[in-house]
């Protein structure tokens, strides 16, 4: 897939996914990118451009709404605020000079792969983290791989609306309303004892907080506003983020006796990214400590992948030991607006 190929694609998953303006930047940026450091940069990508490697137009729409978000381009916020009263003329002739004014700073963003921390697919957790707790009754210990700024390490913190009530504190920061579809998900709150998580290249939800936003869409301001609020949570809990290789790091981790704690390893749509070896490694690692886990000290897996089922969303599992079972939850979206639960009862 070319550059400009790269763009229109992003442009249909942005629609998809709920974010107009971010479609149409895409489209006019794969129809009128021309010349300048920026445009040459872009258009030269010498990786895979595509949202299956690089996702470049996502690392181009981030720089762009980080230059709204600071207001240091005036006229692009302006533009981006009135969008849908905009000509695809005007939009870009709000755009297109912002490439050239700000040329150094959209470079340096695209030194930099997307990472948005989606805070809504913490609602699949929760939902896992109260079935788990009524199978085992025991303290979770939580090991997320690809955790980013650690927001999907604290979903015990957040709250979520479900056909079975609200699950989670009272008063929480962050309340998640997904479209439920399905059982109602059983209800046994759950105790998080330790959780730590890795990611290759952690984000700090102080110093990279606009980074995160930034590669928010702009026009979906729930999301910005949620972000935000568990941005707060995360810069006064500072959930543990260690950089590192994930296999490598969940050895060490997996190596530590839990006795009366259920492991969790935990990872949405983080998995699918690492390479082939790495997964083969790590799906090896798992199933060594798996077979050497005992009922009171077990060992789960859950993960939040995209699969090639042919169905819409992500698949949502957990894989138990010591039983070997694999127990499918459901479906969820990649933005965590809907849930399909499928689980059995625990």
């Amino acid at each position: 897939m070319n550059v400009r190929e790269a763009f229109r694609d992003q442009a249909v998953s942005c629609d998809a996914l709920g974010s107009p303006l971010t479609a149409r930047l895409c489209r006019l940026c794969a129809d009128r990118l021309g010349t300048g450091a920026v445009a040459d940069a872009v258009l030269g990508w010498l990786g895979e451009p595509s949202s299956k490697g690089d996702s470049v137009a996502l690392r181009l729409m981030g720089g762009l709404h980080a230059l709204v978000q600071t207001g240091a381009d005036p006229g692009l916020a302006a533009a981006y605020a009135g969008a849908a009263d905009l000509s695809d003329d005007h939009l870009w002739s709000a755009a297109a000079p912002a490439l050239d004014r700000h040329a150094g700073h959209l470079l340096h963003w695209l030194q930099s792969a997307p990472q948005t921390n989606e805070v809504r697919r913490s609602a699949a957790l929760i939902a896992a983290g109260h079935w788990l707790t009524a199978r085992f009754g025991l303290p979770l210990v939580l090991s997320e791989l690809g955790a980013s700024a650690g927001l999907n390490l604290l979903w015990d913190h957040w709250q979520l609306e479900t056909p079975a009530g609200v699950l989670g504190p009272a008063g929480a920061p962050v309340v998640l309303a997904p479209d439920w579809h399905g059982a109602p998900p059983v209800v046994a709150p759950p105790v998080v004892a330790d959780r730590a998580g890795v990611d290759l290249n952690p984000l700090d939800p102080v110093a990279d907080r606009l980074r995160l936003l930034s590669y928010i869409w702009a026009d979906q301001a729930d999301r910005l506003s949620r972000t935000r609020a568990a941005l707060d949570v995360a810069a006064a809990l500072r959930p543990p983020v260690t950089r590192a290789d994930a296999v490598d790091w969940l050895a060490g981790r997996l190596a530590s006796p839990m006795p009366g704690r259920l492991h969790l390893v935990c990872h949405t749509i983080a998995w699918q990214y690492f390479p082939a070896a790495a997964q083969t490694r790590g799906e090896a690692l798992l199933a060594a400590h798996g077979a050497r886990a005992t009922p009171d000290a077990p060992l789960a897996r859950l993960g939040m992948e995209a699969d090639s089922s042919g169905q819409r969303g992500a698949g949502l599992f957990i894989d138990l030991w010591p039983s070997g079972q694999r127990i499918v939850l459901g479906r969820v979206d990649f933005h965590g607006r809907w849930i399909d639960w499928q689980a059995p009862p625990p």
